[in-house]
């Protein structure tokens, strides 16, 4: 089995939205920037809370994971650090709910 390529792009996550419930779009930014904007089903859990809530994903250890921040950096060192806990199939959104804003859903403020 080979691994995913670590970043994926919008268009896929949003097609992988509408599939399923073996995915899952996970948002790592703070509170504050989830309450601005967010994508619908999209879960927060702040990159600097992950650590100490890490066990809330262990349902979700088999399912394909996007995560995603503003414009991508820290939803990339998630990913990485959650394949480094056994979610092989985590992923970061490249160019982040930014991009989202800009590729998916316009409507969308950007900050």
């Amino acid at each position: 089995m080979t691994e995913s390529p670590i970043e994926i792009d919008c268009q896929a996550v949003s097609k992988k939205l509408q599939g399923g419930p073996d995915f899952v779009l996970l948002d790592c930014r703070e509170a504050d920037e989830y309450a601005l904007v967010n994508i619908p089903g999209a879960r927060l859990l702040p990159m600097s809370e992950l650590a100490t809530r890490v066990s809330e994903l262990e349902a979700l250890r088999n399912c394909d994971i996007a995560v995603h921040c503003h414009h991508g950096g820290r939803s990339l060192k998630v990913a990485h650090w959650l394949r480094g806990q056994g979610f092989a199939n985590a992923q970061s959104m490249a160019g982040g709910i930014d991009a989202w804003a800009i590729e998916i859903d316009p409507s969308l403020p950007r900050y």
